[in-house]
């Protein structure tokens, strides 16, 4: 249980050391930008974060528990519907975070214009 909270706690350090990196440097999209980019950046984050809880899963029932197979696809049958009613919220919430990045950052430049 220790090394999953190690692994999890290092995990999200990466991800903030990443994006505090990603704040000094001038602001750009990584990719594609428009609908191509922002639904390839859902769906990736969607598919890593249904297959990081699966490996927790399994390594959980299988490692740890030592319990039967139906469990273990109860969970993924389970996660992933979890995952496609979550979905449309997760890329709705998404753009409107983006949309408000944007047009905070518009109307910098805007201000710095006058």
């Amino acid at each position: 249980m220790a090394i999953g909270y190690l692994l999890v706690m290092g995990y999200l350090a990466v991800g903030l050391r990443m994006q505090r990196r990603q704040a000094v440097r001038p602001a750009r999209v990584v990719g594609r930008r428009g609908w191509p980019g922002l639904v390839r950046r859902v769906v990736g984050t969607a598919v890593g974060g249904y297959v990081l809880l699966m490996v927790v899963v399994v390594g959980y029932y299988q490692g740890v528990s030592h319990l039967d197979g139906d469990l273990v696809t109860s969970a993924f049958t389970g996660a992933a519907t979890l995952v496609g009613i979550s979905l449309p919220v997760f890329f709705v919430v998404s753009w409107v975070v983006v949309r408000r990045r944007y047009g905070k950052a518009a109307s910098r430049r805007a201000g710095r214009r006058l």
